[in-house]
C-alpha cells in the first residue's frame, strides 16, 4: 500500500495553465527521486491520449507505457489549488495527483486514492482544506479517534410508524455529528434495511463514511414493515475494524434486549460492552419478506484483456460505450470482490484497480438492457481500444438474460450468482451461536482468499450478504443448528469453501459445541 506522507502533499498551489500543474507535479516527482529526468514528457503525451480528469475535481497525471522505464520507485505528490485549473473540455481540477508507478503498480495506487476521492463531498472537502495532517488522513483513510456514541446518537420513543423515518433520523443524526457525508445519507435512506431480529433492523453505506460511529432509534410503539416487525433501527457508519466488537454485540441476545426496552444510558453501556441486564422485550412474529424483482435485468460476466488491465484510457473507452445506452447499468469486480458502481463513472471504474485477467459483472437494467451488455461484451473482447490476445480466457465470458428474481445492486447484496459458483451448506454447532468471536473468526477466514463469497441463513430465509462484512454476519442472526448456506466465485472459490467447512468443524474459535 501507498505511504504518503505530509511532503508529498502541497496545499495551496498556484498555476495558471494545466501544463505548469503538471510541470510542477512532475519536478516533485523527480526531486523525490521518483522518476529520471524527462518523465515530464511522458505525463504531458498520456494527456493527449486521454484526458487524465476523473471527475468530481480530481486529475491524476501520469506518464505513458513508453517512459514508464523511467519510473526509479513508485510514489505519488499531491498538489491542491484552490483557485481550480482548467483541465479541458470545461473541467475544473482543484486536486492533482502526479503519479510515478512500474508496470500495474499504478492500479493499487488509483484504487487507493480514488476509493476515498471518489465521494463528491470528501473532494470538495480536500480542495479547501489548509492542515496538511488532516488532508493526508483524510486521503488515506485514516482515522485516530477513538469510538464513542454520543447520547444524542440514542433516541427512543418516536411516535412514527415508518421504518424510513427511523432510518433518516439515523441518518440525519450521523451527518450533524459529522460522522456521514450528504452520499451517505442518499444512500441508508434509498436502500432497503436488514432485518436483525425481534423488531431490531441495520442499516449502513457504502460511501460517505468519514469516521467510526452509530445511532439508534426507537419507535414508541412496535408495527410491521412489508410483514416484518419494527421497534428500532441502528445506522453504522464505518472506516475501520474499531468498530467490530460493536457490531458483533448485536447478536448478542441481551444487547438486543437492552436495545429494545433499555433506556440511553443502558444502551450505551450494552453496545460499548457493558453489562447491561433488562427486562426481555416480547418478540413479534415474523412472516416471510420476499426481494423485491428486478424486471429487464441482463448479466455479463467478462474477462479483462489489456495487458496493463482498466488504465485511464480503456476505462474512458469502456465508460463512453456505457453511456451510449439508456439503462442502468452498474459494474463489480468479482476478482476484488468489490461493491457494484456505476459503470458510467469513469471514477468509480478507475477505482475498481482492474487487472489483466480479472473478471467484471456487468448488471443492465432497462429497455436496451441486453443491447448494452452485449456490446460491452464486445468491446472488452476487442479491447477498449487497445490491442489483445486473440487467445480465449480461462473462463468464457458470458452473458444471462435474468428469469429470476434479482436484487438491484443498488442494494449491493446480489442474487445473480456467476455460473461457475461453488456452494455449500453448513450447520453451525456453536452453543451460543455467532456471537461476537466466532463471528470474527468466520470473517477472517472468509478475508483469506481471492474470491467472492456470500451466506444466507436457511432457516431464516435470509438474502444473501458478504460473508466478508462482520456487520453483515451479524444480521443473520445464527443461532445454534442454524443451517448456513455458502456460495463462492473467483480464483480460490474452491479453497474458500473448504477453509469455511474446516472453521465451522472445528468450532470458529471455540472448539465443538462450545
Amino acid at each position: 500500500m501507498l505511504e504518503l506522507s505530509a511532503s508529498n502533499i502541497h496545499l495551496n498551489a498556484l498555476a495558471q495553465t494545466k501544463r505548469q500543474a503538471i510541470e510542477m507535479a512532475a519536478q516533485a516527482l523527480e526531486q523525490a527521486g521518483n522518476v529520471e529526468s524527462g518523465y515530464l514528457q511522458g505525463m504531458l503525451g498520456r494527456e493527449q491520449q486521454t484526458s487524465t480528469f476523473l471527475g468530481n475535481g480530481i486529475a491524476i497525471p501520469h506518464g505513458t507505457l513508453e517512459t514508464r522505464n523511467m519510473v526509479k520507485k513508485t510514489g505519488v505528490q499531491v498538489f491542491q489549488f484552490p483557485q481550480g485549473i482548467e483541465w479541458g473540455e470545461g473541467n475544473i481540477a482543484h486536486i492533482v495527483i502526479g503519479i510515478a508507478a512500474r508496470s500495474d503498480e499504478h492500479l493499487a495506487l488509483l484504487r487507493q486514492l480514488t476509493h476515498v476521492l471518489g465521494d463528491e463531498d470528501t473532494a470538495a472537502k480536500l480542495a479547501a482544506l489548509n492542515d496538511v495532517e488532516k488532508f493526508r488522513a483524510i486521503l488515506m483513510g485514516e482515522s485516530t479517534e477513538a469510538f464513542t456514541i454520543p447520547p444524542e446518537n440514542i433516541r427512543l420513543d418516536v411516535d412514527t410508524q415508518s421504518l424510513l423515518t427511523l432510518v433518516a433520523m439515523n441518518a440525519g443524526q450521523l451527518q450533524a455529528s459529522n460522522a456521514v457525508l450528504n452520499s451517505f445519507v442518499a444512500e441508508v435512506v434509498s436502500n432497503a434495511a436488514l432485518p436483525l431480529g425481534k423488531g431490531l433492523w441495520v442499516t449502513d453505506a457504502v460511501t460517505g463514511n468519514v469516521k467510526n460511529a452509530l445511532a439508534f432509534s426507537r419507535a414508541k410503539t412496535i408495527f410491521e414493515h412489508n410483514g416484518k416487525a419494527v421497534k428500532g433501527v441502528l445506522t453504522v457508519a464505518a472506516v475501520d475494524d474499531r468498530i467490530n466488537p460493536t457490531l458483533a454485540r448485536l447478536l448478542d441476545e441481551n444487547t438486543q434486549n437492552v436495545l429494545l426496552s433499555g433506556n440511553s444510558q443502558e444502551i450505551l453501556s450494552a453496545l460499548l460492552g457493558d453489562e447491561v441486564v433488562v427486562a426481555a422485550a416480547a418478540q413479534a412474529t415474523q412472516a416471510s419478506q420476499a426481494p423485491q424483482p428486478v424486471t429487464g435485468t441482463v448479466t455479463g460476466t467478462f474477462t479483462i484483456r489489456n495487458e496493463h488491465g482498466l488504465h485511464a484510457r480503456p476505462s474512458a473507452v469502456l465508460v463512453n460505450e456505457v453511456k451510449k445506452f439508456t439503462s442502468k447499468i452498474t459494474v463489480q469486480n468479482l476478482t476484488r470482490d468489490s461493491e457494484p458502481v456505476s459503470a458510467k463513472s469513469l471514477m468509480k471504474i478507475v477505482a475498481l484497480g482492474v487487472t489483466q485477467g480479472q473478471r467484471l459483472r456487468f448488471i443492465a437494467e432497462g429497455e436496451d438492457a441486453k443491447q448494452a451488455i452485449e456490446a460491452l461484451g464486445k468491446a472488452i473482447a476487442e479491447g477498449l481500444g487497445e490491442n489483445v490476445s486473440a487467445v480465449p480466457p480461462a473462463e468464457p465470458d458470458c452473458i444471462e438474460v435474468m428469469g429470476k428474481q434479482v436484487h438491484a445492486p443498488a442494494v449491493r447484496e446480489d442474487n445473480s450468482l456467476p455460473s461457475n459458483a461453488i456452494e455449500a451448506v453448513f450447520v453451525i454447532n456453536n452453543e451460543h451461536g455467532l456471537h461476537a468471536r466466532p463471528s470474527a473468526v468466520l470473517v477472517n477466514e472468509v478475508k483469506k482468499y481471492n474470491a467472492s463469497v456470500a451466506v444466507q441463513n436457511l432457516d431464516r430465509d435470509s438474502q444473501l450478504v458478504s460473508a466478508k462484512s462482520l456487520m453483515k454476519i451479524v444480521a443473520l442472526g445464527v443461532v445454534k443448528g442454524s443451517r448456513l448456506r455458502f456460495v463462492a466465485s473467483g480464483e480460490q472459490a474452491k479453497e474458500a469453501i473448504e477453509g469455511i467447512r474446516m472453521a465451522i468443524e472445528s468450532g470458529l474459535g471455540e472448539g465443538k459445541g462450545e
